[in-house]
């Protein structure tokens, strides 16, 4: 395997996962590489998380911080949370067991803007960096690094982490060099200029990774998967919502307001996205781009078709199918797919100079536009904003999708008032669900609450919401946002002491 390490320099700092891991000390700050289960560090987190289980089976305490791109997989959140290893994470995360804790106030959690971390990093925000764990496709002779399955916040890492341990893994195609494109052109303000992407194929940084050779304390060698996230096929409502959407684009397009190449897709992970996308391609569209975060199966699928021209992330998230497929045809995807840092795929200035139509998921909106991404009643953290913020303020077009209802129509997707916002409703264009879409451009907020509740609501919770609607217009305090202080939280009150919405 060592031909994936051609500098002799840094080839003589190999060594055992165990071996590199024991360089990590309680209450370090660690950044790992990884975005939504692809390019994350195989082998490292999982020796970490033994020797955590030693030293707090000796009565010792041994925590650390974690920064990553986004979330990871079993191997690294997985193994950190099971051996209760984490004092701090950021900035988003999908493990059971770390969710848990995170719930149950063991770890603290900051869930914030992926365009943001990196920035927020480079002001001292999250403090010292002690240490970087990245894993990498290979090393050239001069010390560059060939990035792996995602780029995320890897360029942030290597610069300003004191020590740097770099994961070599095999197991990630050669055919992914060349794929990515790293700017080094962001300053820090005063001194920030134009970020000079003006096409989602437009590359103005280079395919490779920089590291200080002096930084690196270890390199270790792996053979191991990304992390094989399945995906459901479309059921019923993800497909009728896929429907309402795609009848959307072409009513747009056919009004002038977006040309037949529609603008570049930005599109959340998941099965409803990847309904949407299966729809692209039964509706005779073509020669599309993606400017988004992620590169999921759906997308594999529109640039086989030529549906999608090529597209432009930070990361994979691919099933074994998926990741079957693109390991398999990786010299085809070369030219249609590029891989940048999360903070300019996601950076609000390029997404606004490209237009892009943002399309994610959402846990509950209310009626008059508000959306809640995060909090399950609240206060229980589900995931996290991830970029859906990100794209939802800055797109040309911002649609926000989720089934009408959930847990077997206990729970409704639309409610009086959300009870957490994390996209407000200046921010929120469009919501669909399987019963219908709601455009609320131009519209004000009572104007929006009755198209809500019109196209939106499923029927067993329709007559609720309009009867609640109703009584705010007559008796709330004002009446350009009506609400029933009292009442407006009681849906989900109620889901907390019942398991029901349902009165």
């Amino acid at each position: 395997m060592h031909h994936r390490i051609r500098s002799a320099g840094l080839a003589e700092r190999l060594m055992s996962a165990d071996e590199a891991a024991a360089l990590i000390q309680p209450g370090m700050t660690v950044a790992m590489s990884g975005f939504t289960g692809a390019g994350y560090p195989k082998a490292v987190p999982g020796s970490l998380a033994k020797l955590m289980a030693r030293e707090h089976d000796a009565g010792k305490e041994f925590r650390i911080k974690v920064l990553t791109g986004a979330s990871t997989a079993p191997e690294l959140d997985g193994v950190l949370a099971e051996a209760r290893g984490m004092e701090l994470r950021l900035p988003f995360q999908s493990d059971p067991a770390l969710r848990s804790q995170i719930n149950a106030g063991e770890i603290d959690y900051i869930d914030m803007h992926l365009s943001h971390v990196a920035q927020h990093t480079w002001f001292g925000f999250f403090g010292h960096i002690d240490l970087a764990v990245v894993e990498v496709a290979g090393i050239l002779e001069d010390g560059r690094l060939i990035p792996s399955s995602s780029v995320g916040n890897n360029m942030t890492w290597l610069r300003d982490a004191d020590k740097v341990i770099l994961e070599v893994n095999e197991w990630q195609p050669d055919g992914l060099e060349g794929m990515h494109d790293v700017y080094y052109g962001t300053a820090l303000p005063p001194n920030r200029k134009p970020i000079m992407l003006e096409h989602p194929e437009d590359r103005i940084g280079e395919p490779y990774l920089h590291v200080d050779p002096a930084k690196v304390v270890a390199v270790v060698e792996t053979n191991a998967p990304d992390r094989n996230s399945p995906f459901n096929p479309p059921d019923e409502a993800s497909t009728r919502i896929a429907g309402h959407i795609l009848d959307f684009l072409e009513h747009e397009v056919k009004r002038g307001r977006m040309p037949e190449q529609l603008l570049p897709l930005q599109s959340g992970v998941g099965n409803v996205a990847n309904a949407v996308l299966a729809g692209l391609a039964s509706g005779g569209f073509r020669g599309l781009t993606a400017y988004t975060e992620v590169i999921q199966d759906g997308m594999l699928d529109l640039l086989r078709s030529g549906v999608l021209r090529m597209a432009s992330a930070t990361s994979f998230s691919l099933s074994a199918p998926g990741l079957e497929e693109f390991n398999a045809n990786v010299d085809f995807y070369h030219d249609k797919i590029l891989l940048r840092p999360q903070e300019i795929s996601n950076h609000p200035e390029v997404i606004r100079r490209l237009g892009c139509i943002a399309m994610n998921g959402m846990i509950e909106a209310d009626i008059y536009g508000n959306v809640n991404s995060t909090h399950i009643a609240g206060s229980k953290m589900m995931n996290g904003i991830g970029g859906s913020g990100d794209f939802a303020r800055n797109s040309f077009l911002s649609i926000f999708m989720s089934p009408s209802t959930a847990k077997g129509g206990r729970i409704s997707g639309i409610v009086p008032m959300v009870s957490h916002v994390d996209h407000t409703e200046h921010d929120t264009m469009v919501l669909v669900t399987e019963q219908g879409l709601a455009d609320m451009r131009g519209l004000s907020p009572k104007q929006r609450a009755r198209l809500v509740i019109e196209k939106c609501a499923h029927p067993d919770f329709r007559p609720l919401l309009e009867d609640y609607f109703d009584r705010a217009c007559r008796d709330s305090l004002g009446k350009h946002t009506p609400h029933l202080l009292g009442e407006a939280l009681s849906w989900h009150q109620r889901f907390v002491e019942t398991g029901s919405m349902r009165p």
